[in-house]
């Protein structure tokens, strides 16, 4: 249990520790600054999340790459793809499925540190939709849209890598959603410039 706490926290501090969105370069003298990219980097950034949950015979595990091209220093523009894989036992037959999806998105820097974000996101659940006498149930599988909107806030940790937590919000809420209504989409994770 520490260590899973470790795991938590250790993000979370480099997200809370100040910071001016600037790093010094200590052999050259030079300051890294998010908004003027120096000819040598890339428009280029990638990163993502994974999630994992696990409860009461319930197993989450999603992996969410995504790829970003900075339009201009404030504007990017990009996409994610989404797997996860769930197995709850608290029914019988265990049930085990996929999940998997992708979307696009798009962000503006506010600042260097805070970014508004707005993704439209059509991702593939399978879901038990009925149950029968002898205790086993039938499954469907449904694409749902969404539109996410909301900000996020990033912390340089080097020249290249970034750590980031995201809140976005659901403003389409399709009938067919996993999710309650305007419950917020929260992720944190890593990205990279190259």
């Amino acid at each position: 249990m520490k260590k899973l706490l470790l795991l938590i926290i250790l993000p979370l501090s480099f997200l809370l520790a100040e910071g001016t969105g600037e790093i010094l370069d200590k052999e050259t003298k030079t300051i890294y600054n998010p908004f003027k990219p120096s000819s040598a980097q890339s428009k280029v950034y990638y990163g993502g999340n994974v999630g994992f949950r696990f409860w009461n015979n319930y197993f989450y595990l999603g992996v969410y790459p995504l790829v970003g091209y900075k339009v201009t220093p404030k504007f990017s523009v990009g996409g994610k793809l989404g797997y996860a894989y769930i197995s709850d036992s608290r029914y019988d037959p265990t049930f085990n499925t996929s999940n998997y999806g992708g979307s696009i998105f798009t962000r503006y820097r506010v600042v260097p540190q805070f970014y508004l974000h707005g993704e439209f996101m059509y991702f593939s659940y399978e879901r038990i939709n009925s149950f029968n006498a002898n205790n086993t149930y039938n499954t469907e599988r449904v694409w749902v849209p969404f539109i996410l909107l909301g900000g996020g806030f990033s912390q340089m940790v080097s020249p290249n890598v970034w750590v980031f937590v995201e809140v976005l919000f659901d403003v389409l809420q399709d009938s067919n959603s996993p999710y309650k209504n305007w419950d917020p989409f929260v992720s944190f994770g890593v990205g990279a410039g190259f």
